[in-house]
């Protein structure tokens, strides 16, 4: 008997210590104390983990709740950490004499953290996606993950190698073009089939993808931007996941997700957020539809899936000290949820920036999104920043056509004429194509008069520009069917490539007019506060011709711009209130303009005059 009773006894320790080692999951895992809101969710995974009592004997930590979910594998702790100092402590799991530790660490915020000023109008974004800027660390390439996946370069869906040690490595070009911020396409774990080098399918929300890198890569890439006086913004995904998340091998519970038993396609209708005949059938398939098949649709309304997801944008701002968010799929989440999150995100960080992409076909149906809206009859979204996609869809056709009285600059002055909507004008992301759409440029260009006239008018309108890579070296080209042709790879990017478009001896001479204009006028923009806080005034389009002028404190700068195959002398009589002095300077080729009775304008000409 007293055998069996040692036997028994040291089965037991056995077992205990078997628990003991099992491995548990906890996200976030760390978080920082003096945070604004108390409340901390940490999400646990671990095997029948739900059994389990938790206890926390530490100084200020207090467990408000433990909700357990449909798996057995989930529980989701509720921590009041209001007067907790930093430091590590024990979470203790316990069911009868099984037992389980894990050890939780509370960290010091680095100073200024919550003073992080967000991008602005001052800022000119370029959007980078990392698969396919440049390899700069060929050895991530081939790193063994969960689903197969392969290196293919000549497939536009394949991953290509590109990852955050080749944007380092160029941000001597990025810095020397004269942009001010890089916003990258989402570097999060995407462990996919197909084509997820695109990063939209997160399978993992605290981990960057280890093909692009580590999260210590990532976060040294944007101490090096700091250092340099540049910002990063961080492309985020609330509306779906990747479905091999693992959230989808262990389903914490049904309502985790949108239509989890039957596949629901979106039918993209966003305008049923302010279309007075929106029928309901319209509204739900709208917001529970999944995006595509392969990205299954969280459901924000769940609090718990609410709360991981607001908690894990803080956790990255504090973590890496990322300067701006861009939210993917803005209208596809639930407004409610997405309204807090704008709020917790402000409450920490009062000066940040957040851009939600709402994709609307007409200006009044942006403008509904940006916080303050008075076409909003609903709750304030408490959204800073919008993106003007029309300007994006008119500029792509008009600023190639032949001006008239209704076609070319004369739509591009009708589209400026709408900007009265907005609340607040200087928070409005402008851009020519970005890489969800066709590039600006169909074809490559034998003469740069559209090119330049368009990025003349994107950089000195009011509003934040952004250009997408390669724009400056001509890239061009549709989709024809992928978005992989769109989303082409920098010659000169990867070890081997027979050219390098980041030199300029290895860039064509109308690659390098190109170039060099862009830079002028970047250049230029930095620090110019006529750009990011003065007014704008602008005259009807005549003879072919659109004149505005941008304006502060006395400093102004007059952009005319001839939409005519042929040369102009264009009468100043009707320009006299913008035209200070009877001469000025060109901004672009640095010559003296004389403002006397006309002005000779050559063909698709554009001039910058600044007095």
């Amino acid at each position: 008997m007293k055998r069996y009773l040692s036997l028994s006894v040291l089965l037991s320790f056995l077992m205990t210590g078997l628990l003991a080692a099992q491995e548990l999951k906890v996200e976030p895992a760390f978080w920082w104390s003096g945070m604004k809101n108390p409340e901390l969710q940490l999400m646990v995974y671990g095997k029948e983990i739900a059994a389990y009592r938790p206890s926390i004997d530490y100084p200020g930590v207090r467990i408000s709740s433990a909700v357990t979910l449909e798996s057995p594998n989930y529980v989701l702790l509720y921590l009041d950490v209001a007067d907790a100092a930093p430091g590590k402590f024990d979470i203790r799991f316990t069911q009868g004499r099984k037992k389980l530790t894990y050890t939780y660490e509370l960290k010091q915020r680095r100073d200024g953290t919550e003073d992080i000023r967000g991008y602005d109008a001052s800022d000119v974004l370029y959007l980078i996606m990392p698969d396919r800027f440049a390899n700069g660390d060929p050895s991530n390439d081939q790193i063994p993950m969960r689903t197969e996946y392969q290196v293919d370069r000549q497939k536009p869906n394949a991953r290509h190698g590109g990852d955050i040690a080749g944007i380092e490595q160029h941000l001597d070009y990025i810095q020397d073009l004269g942009v001010t911020a890089i916003w990258l396409n989402p570097v999060l774990e995407n462990d996919m089939r197909g084509g997820s080098y695109h990063g939209y399918a997160t399978t993992d929300y605290f981990r960057v993808d280890p093909r692009f890198g580590t999260n210590e890569d990532y976060v040294r890439l944007i101490d090096d931007c700091h250092r340099r006086g540049m910002r990063v913004v961080m492309d985020m995904i609330f509306n779906h996941c990747g479905s091999d998340h693992p959230w989808l091998k262990d389903v914490p519970s049904r309502d985790w997700f949108n239509n989890l038993d039957q596949y629901v396609q979106t039918n993209h209708a966003k305008e049923i957020y302010f279309d007075p005949y929106a029928s309901d059938y319209d509204t739900q398939t709208m917001l529970g539809g999944w995006f595509v098949r392969t990205m299954p649709d969280l459901n924000q309304k769940n609090p718990h899936v609410a709360k991981y997801l607001i908690q894990n944008s803080i956790w990255w701002i504090e973590y890496s000290r990322v300067d701006g968010i861009r939210q993917d799929t803005y209208p596809y989440a639930d407004l409610e949820m997405m309204t807090e999150w704008c709020r917790e995100v402000m409450n920490e960080y009062p000066q940040y920036n957040i851009v939600g992409e709402a994709w609307m076909n007409y200006t009044i149906g942006s403008a509904y999104w940006q916080t303050g809206s008075k076409l909003n009859f609903g709750p304030d979204t408490e959204l800073k920043s919008v993106m003007d996609f029309q300007l994006m869809n008119i500029a792509s056709q008009r600023f190639h056509e032949e001006t008239n009285w209704s076609d070319g600059l004369a739509k591009i002055y009708e589209h400026m004429c709408y900007d009265y909507v907005y609340p607040d004008i200087y928070n409005v992301l402008r851009f020519l194509e970005n890489h969800d759409t066709e590039r600006f440029l169909p074809e490559m260009p034998t003469d740069l008069s559209a090119f330049k006239q368009a990025h003349a008018f994107l950089l000195t309108i009011p509003g934040t520009p952004q250009l997408y890579y390669g724009q400056e070296l001509l890239m061009n080209g549709k989709k024809n069917g992928s978005d992989g042709n769109i989303r082409k790879d920098v010659p000169g990017g990867w070890p081997g490539d027979a050219v390098n478009h980041f030199e300029a001896s290895g860039r064509s001479a109308i690659q390098n007019e190109a170039w060099n204009f862009l830079q002028k006028l970047l250049k230029w923009r930095q620090g110019n506060e006529v750009i990011a806080r003065g007014k704008m005034k602008h005259f009807q389009v005549n003879n072919g011709v659109y004149v505005y002028e941008r304006s502060l404190d006395g400093k102004s700068f007059v952009v005319m711009m001839n939409g005519n195959s042929k040369a102009i002398d264009l009468p100043l009589d009707r320009y006299a209130e913008v035209l200070p002095a009877t001469s000025g300077k060109d901004v672009i080729t640095g010559r003296t303009v004389a403002l006397d009775k006309t002005v000779q304008l050559g063909p698709k000409e554009v001039i910058i005059i600044s007095f």
